[in-house]
């Protein structure tokens, strides 16, 4: 797994957007996002595309947890509760695997477990491997 997470240290969206990578596994990750003044909109709520990018982040990280190169063909968010502090915890797990595709489920939380998002996607899993460095 080290592998992985030296690999998704690349994405500087991520990073730039404060996310940080608690935990990968096969088909599985977990990460969290203090929400920050540039993650809210105009009504003082968290921005839904900050939220769509923590969910993608651990998205990304449980399809190539296998070690090969996936990348999103479909992706959908469903917004449920407002958040407006605190951090953010997004949880993704795999539904299923296949050679070319696989899908999986996100769960994103506030700080009492109150689902925020729920967020499902869809990988083309590619012939290359995740690249070592």
């Amino acid at each position: 797994m080290e592998k992985i997470k030296n690999f998704l240290k690349k994405d500087r969206y991520a990073k730039h957007s404060g996310i940080e990578l608690l935990d990968v596994s096969k088909g599985t990750a977990k990460a969290v996002m203090a929400i920050r003044e540039e993650h809210l909109n105009g009504v003082g709520i968290a921005h839904g595309g900050a939220i769509f990018t923590l969910a993608d982040f651990v998205f990304a990280a449980a399809s190539n947890s296998h070690g090969t190169v996936a990348v999103a063909i479909n992706a959908n968010i469903s917004y449920v509760k407002a958040a407006t502090g605190g951090t953010l915890t997004a949880q993704a797990k795999e539904v299923s695997l296949n050679p070319k595709i696989a899908t999986y489920s996100v769960r994103v939380t506030d700080e009492t477990g109150d689902l925020v998002a729920s967020f499902q996607g869809m990988v083309y899993r590619k012939k290359t491997e995740v690249p070592h460095e």
